[in-house]
């Protein structure tokens, strides 16, 4: 029987870095399948991955509930055909709702075994996740089986703490990871995202039935399809269900932020509560409207300055409410720049090439001539 795990996480959270991490140790010696839905118009995360040796298939769509339904079967089963694998590691869209996958997962005819269904979350960015991406975020949270938080070394203890107990009033029963990765085997990532706690079964009656009651609806497509009408369900919803608590806890939250602008993660967020103060958690909005993508293959070679200058101007807000940057290119000097950004954060490094330098941007509100001006050499250091 194959095992199926998926790691969900948002944007930029670290669920390639946990799977690479994964791979050599927990993973080793199992015939492993990774199955990557990714939102955005060029899928780059594929290439990361191949240098491990591992099978990638990779579902682009703009439309994430409708591409993940569509598609997924029918790459499910050529998966378990073709492969025949002890194991499938599903990683879904960053802004796809872990909900819909379980369901997707229950919905297969096959001798499967859902292992583990964990979010990674980072620790530094819970709070304004949940407050401004409420609906995408928040469900990934609550249906995980296991939380593994990245970026928790350098994190003072008290906002550590809070960052827990945030995630523990909407997750009681998971274990939480907080402990730095690097300071973990992969054996003992594993035991965490694989304990068999009363959660994980609660969790997938609970998707079984919410399953059961979607199929007795006059229409059958999944929560986040874009056909007309869904959209007019959706829009009928939304009429009737704005939570009109969100507004005083944002008010509340800016109030404490204002009050503590010198610090430079208040900054950040105090900026990013501007920008989505439209976003309030309807709980039935589909990605596309609120998240974005924008992509572009080039032959532009790059210096490691050129590249960081990119990534820097990213943080102005001048190309919009940038959330996750990530691309292979090729450099000055003859080698492969691989690189990730997630907002105040880069990484750049050497890597495989590729067919062509290809990159990808994801937030709300982008300025896509702007963005192409600056990637393609028309913005200089």
């Amino acid at each position: 029987m194959t095992k199926i795990t998926i790691i969900s996480g948002f944007l930029g959270a670290g669920k390639t870095t946990l799977i690479k991490k994964l791979i050599p140790t927990a993973y080793k010696g199992e015939k492993l399948v990774l199955i990557e839905n990714e939102f955005g118009e060029i899928g780059i995360d594929g290439g990361f991955l191949k240098d491990a040796g591992i099978q990638v298939t990779e579902m682009n769509s703009g439309c994430i509930c409708c591409s993940l339904v569509g598609d997924f079967g029918a790459a499910m089963e050529k998966v378990l055909a073709e492969y025949a694998p002890d194991r499938i590691v599903i990683e879904p869209s960053g802004v796809g709702k872990l909900s819909d996958v379980i369901r997707a997962v229950q919905k297969l005819d096959a001798p499967v075994e859902l292992a583990g269904f964990v979010t990674v979350a980072d620790a530094t960015k819970c709070r304004i996740y949940t407050k401004n991406f409420g609906e995408f975020y928040n469900n990934q949270i609550e249906h995980a089986s296991a939380i593994l938080l990245s970026r928790t070394r350098n994190m003072p203890q008290e906002k550590l703490d809070a960052t827990v107990a945030l995630l523990r009033a909407r997750n009681e029963k998971a274990p939480i990871v907080t402990t730095p990765w690097d300071e973990l085997s992969g054996e003992q990532l594993l035991d965490a995202m694989e304990q068999k706690n009363s959660l994980m079964a609660e969790l997938t009656a609970l998707a079984e039935q919410a399953a059961h009651e979607h199929d007795g609806h006059e229409h059958h497509h999944e929560p986040g399809c874009t056909c007309e009408a869904c959209r007019h369900e959706h829009e009928h919803e939304h009429e009737h269900h704005h939570e009109h608590e969100h507004e005083h806890e944002h008010h509340h939250e800016h109030e404490h932020e204002h009050e503590h602008h010198h610090d430079h993660e208040h900054e950040h967020e105090h900026h990013h509560d501007h920008e989505h103060e439209h976003h309030h958690d309807h709980g039935h909005h589909h990605a596309d409207e609120v998240f974005a993508s924008w992509g572009m293959e080039s032959p532009r070679r790059f210096t490691e300055a050129e590249l960081a200058f990119c990534l820097n101007a990213l943080d102005s807000g001048s190309y919009g409410d940038v959330l996750r940057a990530k691309g292979i290119v090729p450099a000055a000097d003859g080698t492969w720049l691989h690189f990730d950004y997630v907002p105040g954060e880069q990484s750049v490094r050497t890597g495989a090439a590729d067919y062509t330098g290809r990159l990808c941007v994801i937030g709300a509100k982008l300025d896509e001539a702007a963005l192409k001006a600056l990637f393609g050499g028309e913005a200089r250091v």
